[in-house]
């Protein structure tokens, strides 16, 4: 009983302290991920006041708060429009892993830890998070932004690819012969390959059968689907955050619309308590030694990555404003570099503190970027002499508010990343 009385105690109390940080951050414009984080760092092992009874039921939450947002985001597009994504934008995702995976790879051959800690540095330094970033696009209100989509393109080539790139790290640490890494790569993207032609050929049948009018069903077809679907890749040694993405792209129509609505509400709580949990698994006390080392190579990931995001989004016909924006918003890191970090460290245990304080500057710095790049860029250009819209010639189509103004919801629904549009729509939250 007295374990129980403090499991509750806790859990209100950090729900509790959520709302009132999450309030705060509204109020002053910001989003809340980097206080949640903050939070977290506060009251995690080493903090001011750890939190000991509740972490399992925290651990498990978090969990279910990636699943949900990549469900969500998922629900937002359909199979085909994924397809689609995936045939224009993989030469984005060529860019992205050479520009972004060099400097982890380059750090840790420097830092001399071989090629083992040089693969799984890469890794780290190479994936965006896509928990945070979802949540991002969700508080600034750019769901319906004309690059948004070529930010999932390039999320989505980066999911499916650690399909292939966790076993292979996998069979490196455990020393497994090439034999064994083949196997478990045949698996994985097997599973990712059936899965996504379940969603293309049976889409409908799926949301058919998933389909109810009754909300309280939906609600639980739907999420226990998910999780199952998400389980079930996450054994077969593909992430658990791509399962729930394809079961989100899998339903449509009336389906995808009433579980979104459903959904919404608790995608937020369990996100939240994703982002305090990856404070509390720090230990305020691994970080100053290794912080220079980490901000110097945060500070050449985050260029590498806005570069990325400018490319995909100019590649996709997408104006100067979307294309800031698309960059901006790729740099924040996460759950993928902390699942790596979690399996190299036990070769490399080296690199444990140093990806931890990396994640923890750019999941804060992420949704700071994802704001306020295009807004510093047009400050920038300004200055210059220019006109701070993207330049002669850009195509575009004026904001309908300027960045000082406020947030602004986009004037029309995405349209998918394949068209070369020569225009983007107006931005929000700048």
């Amino acid at each position: 009983m007295h374990d129980t009385t403090a499991l509750l105690v806790e859990l209100g109390s950090v729900i509790l302290g959520l709302g009132i940080i999450g309030r705060f951050a509204g109020r002053i414009g910001l989003s809340p991920i980097p206080l949640y984080l903050l939070a977290g760092l506060a009251f995690g092992e080493g903090g001011l006041l750890p939190l000991g009874a509740s972490e399992e039921f925290t651990a498990v939450g978090a969990e279910i708060g990636v699943i949900l947002l990549l469900l969500l985001l998922g629900l937002e597009y359909s199979a085909s429009e994924l397809v689609t994504s995936l045939k224009t934008q993989y030469p984005s995702g060529a860019v992205d892993f050479v520009l972004n995976a060099t400097p982890g790879a380059v750090a840790a051959l420097l830092l001399g830890w071989g090629p083992v800690g040089a693969v799984a540095l890469a890794g780290v330094t190479w994936i965006s998070s896509s928990g945070v970033i979802a949540k991002v696009l969700t508080d600034l209100g750019r769901l319906g932004n004309r690059e948004t989509p070529v930010i999932l393109g390039v999320l989505v080539i980066e999911d499916l690819s650690m399909a292939v790139y966790l076993p292979l790290l996998t069979a490196m640490l455990a020393g497994v012969g090439l034999a064994g890494g083949s196997i478990a790569l045949l698996i994985a993207l097997g599973t990712v390959g059936f899965v996504l032609y379940l969603a293309l050929r049976h889409g409908r049948l799926i949301s058919r059968a998933v389909s109810s009018d009754n909300p309280e069903m939906l609600l639980l077809v739907v999420l226990g689907l998910t999780v199952l679907v998400a389980g079930v890749a996450q054994q077969l040694q593909v992430s658990a955050a791509v399962g729930a993405f394809l079961v989100g792209i899998a339903l449509s129509g009336e389906v995808a619309e009433g579980a979104r609505k459903l959904l919404t509400p608790l995608r937020d709580l369990f996100a939240a308590v994703f982002f305090v949990f990856f404070g509390l698994s720090t230990n305020p006390a691994e970080i100053p030694p290794v912080l220079l080392p980490a901000t110097l190579l945060a500070i050449v990931t985050v260029l590498t990555k806005i570069a990325t995001g400018w490319y995909a989004a100019r590649r996709a016909g997408i104006g100067s404003r979307g294309r800031w924006r698309a960059g901006g918003t790729l740099v924040a890191r996460g759950e993928f570099s902390i699942v790596i970090a979690g399996l190299a460290v036990a070769t490399e245990p080296r690199i444990g503190p140093i990806a931890t304080a990396y994640v923890l500057i750019l999941v804060i710095v992420g949704p700071l970027t994802a704001r306020w790049t295009q807004p510093v860029v047009a400050r920038i250009q300004a200055w210059r002499g220019r006109d701070g819209s993207g330049g002669k010639g850009s195509g575009e189509v004026p904001a309908a508010r300027t960045a000082s103004a406020g947030p602004a919801m986009p004037a029309e629904p995405a349209a998918p990343a394949a068209p070369a549009v020569q225009e983007e729509f107006a931005s929000s939250a700048d």
